[in-house]
């Protein structure tokens, strides 16, 4: 992703090694930028912001809890709590997503 590159030159961490073509360095997952002297030009991208959401799908609920499971004890496991439909978990884990 473009944005994880908008490094600030002082800040780039060095990834990969001296004299490294940009093709080379972008295929070991890295950002490449020639503009400034003297500050590594093939650079790790920042980490990606990632956020925790509840998946919408009852279907697709990965259990986090046990049947009877109170709404405050599966928040405090740090799940998600629905208590619909019948049949699926109501305490389920969240699911990343990437931002």
């Amino acid at each position: 992703a473009k944005c994880q590159c908008k490094v600030v030159p002082r800040e780039r961490t060095n990834c990969g090694y001296p004299g490294i073509s940009a093709a080379e360095c972008k295929k070991i997952g890295c950002c490449f930028n020639a503009s400034v002297p003297s500050v590594p030009w093939c650079y790790s991208p920042k980490p990606k912001k990632v956020k925790k959401v509840c998946p919408n799908d009852p279907y697709a609920r990965i259990d986090c809890g046990y049947p009877g499971i109170k709404p405050k004890e599966c928040t405090r496991k740090g799940c998600c709590f629905r208590a619909h439909p019948a049949g699926v978990p109501w305490c389920f884990y969240h699911r990343v997503m990437e931002e």
